[in-house]
């Protein structure tokens, strides 16, 4: 799991094998860890609610996603899934959750076996 940190916008990408794990398990976690502290971001199955939300709680970010949504997301095209939410100061966090694909680029250099295959490339 990827997680890509913009302002007030997280995106986090989801190999195959990682959207497998949270259909079956209902979660998946990393962490990075620093001199001191670790940063640990999450992803969540709920059953009660009906778009994207988030929350933070001390070094720890969690991402949820209804779990209808999350269980039926390794059977179907569909590629994302995104959710404005209202922060208690007044602003908004936007959050973005998807499948990662393959790079274009032949450059990359990361083990790319797991992503899904990038629909720009598939030949007619």
């Amino acid at each position: 799991m990827k997680i890509r940190i913009k302002g007030n916008s997280i995106r986090l990408r989801l190999t195959r094998p990682e959207v497998d794990q949270l259909a079956l398990t209902g979660s998946l976690e990393e962490r990075t860890e620093f001199a001191d502290t670790t940063f640990t971001y999450a992803l969540e199955q709920r059953d009660n609610i009906d778009n994207l939300s988030a929350d933070m709680m001390g070094t720890k970010m969690t991402m949820y996603i209804p779990a209808v949504l999350a269980v039926d997301w390794t059977n179907n095209n569909i590629v994302s899934f995104n959710n404005t939410i209202a922060t208690t100061n007044g602003k908004q966090l936007m959050l973005l959750l998807e499948k990662d694909f393959k790079c274009i680029d032949s450059e990359i250099v990361e083990d790319q076996s797991d992503n899904y295959d990038n629909p720009l490339t598939m030949c007619d």
